[in-house]
């Protein structure tokens, strides 16, 4: 089977998109359909199956799906095992801003074990934003927010969203509650606005910002709640253990990993950074 056809695969079983796939690999959706078309040729099996407007796995395509990661993973392996170089151009890696300081140094220190010599460059993006990044040939790894029932990456961390405040408590009184929220395209805003309007309870959204820092400085001061993940939070907040609070989603942290790789880094380092990861947290 062809690796450019299974990287296109693995594209679409990661975004659950061929114009994602396409973007990731830069090629034509038109390329992208050949691809598939080869692989069930060489399989012998469907690997794809209409449901409604969307296209999804057969059962045979399931199958696919891991022989296509290790047979990946090995071919970066070698190819990293004889190409690799203290000249590689930097290793760009994207990191939303609220796992800077739990996750990210994690994951750095483990990458520098494998790879000792290699340099970096870090980009702090939430997200959504980092995915376009990705797409776009602009990072080459990132780690990522994607909700526990997608295939997107390589597991780092289960996590839940919680309701957090400063040192102060009395501020969870207030009414209308003060909301210093991520911006829209977070999760937890969407869900803690929804929450609150189901619960009927009194809010008024302060703030919304894509910076961590930001939030949790203005947090600090007392000026209002947020929610987030569990791994985003640092000294100087406090999760509320009010058990009658709205319920905030449930998380995965993973490592993903460009189509097109650098050249120091394939699908076989992501898959060890996540093992060794899990082990350690």
């Amino acid at each position: 089977m062809d690796i450019d056809a299974l990287r296109s695969f693995i594209a679409f079983v990661d975004t659950g998109s061929f114009t994602r796939a396409a973007k990731q690999t830069f090629r034509s959706q038109s390329a992208i359909s050949m691809q598939m078309k080869k692989l069930e040729e060489d399989t012998g099996q469907p690997l794809f199956v209409k449901e409604g407007r969307n296209v999804a796995l057969t059962e045979r395509g399931q199958e696919l799906v891991s022989y296509a990661r290790r047979i990946l993973s090995l071919h970066d392996e070698a190819v990293s095992h004889f190409k690799h170089s203290t000249h590689h151009r930097p290793l760009v890696m994207g990191c939303p801003d609220d796992y800077a300081e739990s996750i990210l140094p994690t994951v750095t220190a483990l990458i520098r074990e494998l790879l000792p010599n290699q340099a970096f460059k870090i980009v702090c993006d939430c997200s959504t934003e980092l995915r376009l990044m990705l797409d776009a040939g602009k990072i080459d790894i990132a780690i990522l927010t994607r909700a526990p029932d997608a295939e997107e990456g390589y597991l780092l961390k289960h996590d839940r969203g919680v309701w957090v405040y400063g040192s102060d408590p009395s501020v969870l009184e207030q009414s209308p509650l003060p909301l210093v929220l991520y911006e829209p395209d977070c999760k937890f805003h969407s869900a803690a606005i929804d929450g609150m309007e189901k619960q009927e309870r009194d809010y008024s959204l302060m703030v919304s910002s894509s910076s961590a820092t930001a939030i949790k400085s203005l947090l600090r001061r007392g000026i209002g709640v947020s929610a987030m993940a569990v791994s985003s939070v640092s000294h100087g907040i406090n999760i509320v253990q009010d058990n009658h609070w709205p319920a905030l989603p449930a998380v995965d942290i993973v490592l993903s990993v460009a189509p097109v790789p650098h050249p120091a880094f394939g699908v076989n380092l992501a898959a060890k950074i996540s093992q060794r990861f899990l082990q350690e947290h």
